[in-house]
């Protein structure tokens, strides 16, 4: 393992924040929009913190701190988020305090994991605020997301930052800090982290090895973590379902949604809303007579049905798709809703 690095268009930003490291404040809430690399952006900062030999405020990589961070155990460092996204990461929950505790067993089956920080993984947190740093230096938390804060953990993590324990740092990060309770963030300085240009975006994704970055990051809004995971999803930046569905409503047609609904059954529902949005987005944009964002190779066809669609029905269709979100993770039928999802998209994109 290496020592958390930043990405190329974090460096800057990060030196001249950390410059002002024995000043610091107790907690940072550190947000932007969603796939730019904000944790990897904290998961760095927490290794320059603790650093004992920074080189131009960042991590040297080669310090004792150093090479306990880049083996998973340096005892001034905690980690907290839900335990899905801590499997998600590879990282057995049962490992360490700092992670959700194991699934609950009720007879023979497991609960799933957990999409929350629960109370019981800030409690944890009380026997190390309550002891000497190891080197006598930072302790660093980094939660994330923020937003994966139930109202109990939430309220429980602000209590501890009402009375921040000494030489403590905390670094939440979150996509929306509308979305985290007013009074937690009041208690955090706030750093927002920009999206990359776009010229750095596309060179970092081609040194990763992306063939077609270009139509990633359009996919991924500009976003190039997020671009590099959907290239990663054996997928194509521009789903072959999305054609068939937009192709047809540019002549006019009515597409095929029963055979569209088969191909997204086995999908997540989330992906597939999340493309639909964009597609709106995209469609209003064309109506207005901007350029598409999100899906280039589908600009003819994306500005033909935005020259027949009724502006307000597509604003309606928008509205509801958002409302949809909330069954994303639960539907009943997965093909009865992605039906009938179609089914009213393209009834809002026809004239």
């Amino acid at each position: 393992m290496s020592v958390a690095q930043f990405l190329p268009w974090q460096r800057e930003i990060a030196q001249g924040w950390l410059a002002g490291r024995e000043r610091f404040a107790h907690a940072w809430l550190i947000h932007g929009v969603a796939g730019i690399g904000k944790v990897e952006f904290a998961a760095a900062a927490a290794a320059s913190l603790l650093c004992e030999s920074p080189v131009d405020n960042l991590a040297c990589g080669h310090c004792p701190a150093c090479t306990w961070i880049a083996s998973g155990n340096h005892p001034d460092l905690r980690r907290i988020r839900p335990e899905a996204v801590a499997l998600q990461e590879g990282v057995a929950t049962t490992e360490s305090t700092d992670d959700a505790a194991p699934a609950a067993e009720t007879g023979t089956a497991k609960r799933a994991p957990s999409k929350e920080i629960r109370i019981d993984q800030i409690r944890t947190l009380e026997p190390w605020f309550n002891t000497a740093t190891h080197r006598g230096g930072w302790r660093v938390a980094v939660l994330y997301p923020a937003q994966a804060l139930n109202v109990i953990s939430a309220n429980a993590l602000l209590k501890v930052l009402e009375e921040p324990p000494p030489h403590t740092v905390f670094l939440l990060v979150a996509d929306a800090p509308d979305r985290l309770l007013p009074t937690l963030v009041s208690r955090c300085r706030r750093l927002p982290l920009p999206a990359p240009g776009s010229d750095a975006a596309l060179q970092w994704l081609t040194e990763q090895g992306v063939a077609s970055a270009q139509d990633w990051l359009a996919a991924a809004g500009g976003a190039p973590l997020a671009a590099l995971r959907l290239s990663q999803s054996g997928d194509q930046a521009c789903p072959e379902w999305l054609s068939k569905l937009i192709e047809p409503l540019a002549r006019g047609q009515t597409p095929d949604i029963g055979t569209l609904a088969e191909s997204l059954e086995k999908n997540s529902p989330a992906d597939w809303i999340d493309t639909l949005q964009r597609l709106y987005a995209d469609l209003m944009l064309a109506g207005v007579g901007a350029p598409v964002r999100y899906f280039p190779s589908l600009a003819r066809p994306v500005g033909q049905t935005a020259s027949r669609a009724d502006a307000v029905r597509l604003a309606e269709g928008a509205r509801w798709l958002t409302q949809q979100r909330r069954l994303a993770t639960h539907p009943l039928s997965p093909k009865l809703f992605a039906h009938a999802t179609l089914q009213r998209v393209a009834a809002s994109c026809q004239a």
